[in-house]
């Protein structure tokens, strides 16, 4: 009877292993693979040397872009959780079912149009002739150049990533025991320490999730950088562009592709490790 139920089991997760030997662990082993390879004229020949290893990682602009795309997930990440918590705080405590449901809804709505249109989009606002600086300009302040920095970059990342972080910061807090909260201030505790000691550790698995999505998906972008951020500083995302160009050197691309997604499953399992781990 075992048998059969591991058999049973064995069959319906069939599929999804396919899909994930298919689709992520054949073109993974494909990638690390060819970063062995060498360009001769133009052209990969295969190999087996450590040459586009040593080569990018020996090198500064790898490390100076390593650094910054690093740097400019976790402020994205930092920024994004701070904005978000609030208003998936009053969506999950002040208002209505049905208020709630209807707010998911309208922050699903901006994934059906493409991420590139919506970031092209801030063209017009944040250009130096644009909606913004016109706006502060009747007042007698700017124009502030906010395309081609840093500032540009992270807006885009907000219009990537604020709302998939709302969402899954209001369910997890959704979800938290009422009862404990009203325990709470039962004992005295007050709001802020009740959302310390409270709300904030019963919704913790949620609200580290989000923070997740949200680096990895800055970590990777390369939109926001390149048409916000004006691609200088480069990040990796824009490295492997650059570096395809140069001699179709595919090989050291897929050395900074392989960075990256080193450091995204170090980021991943330890945030799962701290989002599961039990109190002592």
């Amino acid at each position: 009877m075992i048998k059969k139920v591991d058999t049973y089991a064995l069959t319906w997760r069939f599929p999804l292993i396919i899909w994930q030997l298919l689709f992520f662990v054949g073109p993974l082993v494909f990638m690390i693979s060819i970063t062995f390879f060498l360009v001769k004229n133009y052209r990969m020949t295969e190999a087996f040397e450590m040459k586009n290893w040593i080569k990018m990682l020996t090198r500064g602009y790898f490390w100076d872009a390593y650094a910054y795309t690093l740097w400019l997930a976790t402020l994205s990440t930092v920024i994004t959780s701070c904005i978000a918590f609030p208003a998936s705080y009053a969506l999950s405590f002040k208002v209505s079912e049905t208020t709630r449901r209807w707010a998911i809804f309208f922050l699903i709505i901006p994934f059906f149009t493409s991420y590139l249109v919506r970031t092209f989009s801030w063209y017009v606002v944040l250009a130096e002739s644009g909606v913004f600086n016109s706006l502060i300009g009747e007042i007698g302040l700017g124009p502030y150049k906010i395309l081609n920095t840093q500032v540009g970059t992270i807006i885009g990342y907000l219009t990537f990533c604020l709302p998939l972080v709302i969402i899954l910061q209001t369910l997890s807090l959704a979800n938290v025991d009422r009862n404990l909260i009203e325990a709470a201030y039962n004992l005295g505790a007050g709001w802020a320490r009740t959302l310390l000691t409270v709300i904030v550790p019963s919704a913790k698995v949620g609200l580290i999730i989000g923070a997740v999505f949200c680096f990895i998906l800055s970590y990777g972008d390369f939109v926001s950088p390149y048409y916000l951020g004006g691609s200088k500083p480069p990040t990796l995302s824009i490295l492997i562009i650059d570096t395809t160009k140069s001699g179709q050197q595919w090989p050291r691309a897929a050395v900074v592709a392989v960075m990256m997604m080193s450091t995204l499953m170090i980021v991943a399992f330890a945030a799962i490790l701290a989002a599961y781990r039990k109190p002592r």
